[in-house]
């Protein structure tokens, strides 16, 4: 996590379902902006969807770390 002019960001793994998403959504609702990453590219997409109804950025990358 970073902090960069007030705005804070992060980058989460394994976001496209259970704990990494559930992490995404729980920061999105404090305020961070996302980078969410994850090998299943529809799944990642719908929890992008979400991040930004919760007023996130969300960047959706589909890799494999």
């Amino acid at each position: 996590m970073s902090e960069q002019r007030g705005r804070r960001t992060a980058i989460v793994t394994g976001a496209a379902r259970g704990i990494g998403r559930a992490i995404a959504l729980a920061l999105a609702r404090h305020g961070f902006a996302l980078a969410v990453v994850d090998l299943r590219r529809e799944q990642l997409d719908a929890t992008a969807a979400e991040l930004r109804a919760l007023g996130a950025e969300a960047l959706p990358i589909v890799a494999d770390i």
